[in-house]
């Protein structure tokens, strides 16, 4: 993922900015249910580990994207966003935002139950779950409920950059009403999915698959408080009203498309190869593998170890056998900077954006390689693949963290600011936001777009910091 694009960025979700995000604080990981005690607050407040990257990211939107549109939802309204944690775990929170743990994206064995995971998160977001858990959550709440959680996560900045994710623990919930209505929740989701799913031509019986994992081990799970039992009833009422309804879908022995079937094994490759350790990577995979999954595993452990040399020559084999991939060159590019050999990291980096011009993360890597030269030209054009970054991807901090280092070099001291504004807003840092808002007004000229945006910056940061006190 990613620290710059090739690279898996990690970030806590920044507090502050939950309150940018209507009806964020409702976000009961849509359906609390089950209902075990939860996790105490010490361990609910540790920061959520997110995590970036843009493969990864365009890749689970391409399976999600005709999911999404299916069920008349606005695609482009809808955030994908991951969280680095090894159990299994899905869900959406804060209106339209997929949150889907890595440990999911690796246990599954088929792009189907990947579609089917989010297809029927999507039946949640259709359904309008979130609203109604709230509104069931005040019914219970007068009948026992003394205690719940709620989730403050922010909208996804960059660059590791560091906010408190707000989580406040409470005791166990266990109304029976409560829990009847999750599992209403979780049946007419799933019977959402499956329509969705059909309206594709795609099978259905990953969902059930998937399910099936999880209900096998259910024990463990349970053992070690894996929040998808909680958040996600298994009744035996709900698997056999699934069965019943994939085995009468005319699609259910469809077969997903060999690009997605690619997809995912690039995806968890990548992904062992970031959150596994690297030495023990490398001892598992030989330098002789062939399938993309072990070699784009042992690529990555051998960046991270840091194993340059080796790392060059695989990633030039990997590049030979996949010409032209973005992806890799994006890969290459980080390391070759992240290794101290900046002018090196450029030509790969470029060719990324080149083939592959509508992701702003990549932009972001080139972006910060060409402003390490400390060339005036190079800073000049990292400010126009910044600003098209940002135009992009506005909630990347680590895009405007750059952006204001290469306005100030260029002495675009209000713009610099201005860029100043936009990151500390996003991380969470409100009184450096409306000290930078308030500098950057002063300097650019009145009423333009700039100073406008100053403005507002400079009002919402004050407002969120009363809010906050």
């Amino acid at each position: 993922m990613l620290s710059s694009p090739a690279r898996l960025r990690h970030f806590a979700a920044p507090a502050s900015l939950a309150r940018r995000i209507a009806g964020l604080t409702t976000a009961l990981l849509f359906g609390i249910s089950a209902l075990a005690p939860l996790a105490s607050a010490q361990q609910a407040q540790r920061s959520l580990n997110l995590i970036r990257d843009a493969e990864i990211e365009h890749d689970i939107r391409a399976m999600a994207v005709p999911i999404f549109r299916a069920a008349g939802l606005d695609d482009a309204a809808v955030r994908v966003i991951l969280i680095q944690d090894s159990t299994l775990n899905a869900f959406v929170a804060g209106g339209q935002n997929l949150f889907l743990n890595t440990g999911t994206l690796i246990a599954v064995t088929t792009p189907e139950q990947l579609m089917g995971v989010i297809a029927h998160e999507t039946g949640h977001m259709a359904g309008g779950h979130l609203v109604r858990s709230t509104e069931a959550l005040r019914n219970a709440s007068i009948q026992q409920i003394i205690a719940t959680v709620l989730g403050a996560i922010a909208i996804i900045g960059g660059g590791g950059e560091a906010g408190a994710a707000v989580m406040m623990g409470g005791s166990q919930i266990a109304t029976r009403s409560f829990l009847q209505y999750s599992r209403t929740q979780e049946s007419a989701a799933d019977q959402a999915a499956i329509t969705f799913l059909d309206k594709l031509h795609v099978t259905s019986r990953g969902l059930g698959e998937f399910l099936s994992i999880i209900d096998r081990d259910q024990l463990r799970i349970r053992s070690d408080q894996n929040p998808y039992v909680y958040t996600h009833p298994l009744t035996p009422e709900r698997m056999a009203a699934l069965e019943t309804r994939v085995n009468q879908s005319p699609y259910v022995d469809s077969a997903a498309s060999p690009v997605y079937v690619e997809m995912l094994a690039r995806m968890q490759g990548k992904l062992r190869g970031f959150i596994d350790n690297p030495d023990s990577t490398i001892r598992r995979i030989p330098s002789s593998a062939t399938g993309i999954a072990d070699r784009y595993a042992r690529v990555v452990a051998l960046y991270r170890k840091p194993d340059m040399p080796t790392f060059l020559t695989e990633i030039d084999a990997l590049l030979r056998s996949y010409p032209n991939d973005p992806y890799l060159l994006e890969l290459k590019g980080q390391a070759l900077l992240e290794n101290g050999q900046i002018q090196a990291s450029i030509e790969p980096y470029r060719l990324a954006v080149k083939y592959a011009p509508d992701e702003p993360l990549i932009r972001v890597g080139l972006a910060s390689a060409m402003i390490a030269t400390e060339d005036a030209k190079q800073t000049a054009d990292a400010v126009r693949d910044l600003e098209i970054a940002t135009r992009a991807d506005p909630d990347n901090s680590m895009a405007w963290y750059q952006l204001a280092i290469a306005y100030g070099r260029q002495d675009k001291i209000g713009l610099a600011a201005l860029a100043s504004a936009e990151r500390f807003l996003l991380i969470g840092k409100l009184e450096d936001a409306y000290q930078q808002a308030q500098r950057a007004e002063a300097d650019l000229p009145p009423g333009s777009p700039g100073a406008l945006r100053a403005a507002d910056i400079r009002d919402l940061s004050l407002r969120l910091w009363r809010d906050r006190r």
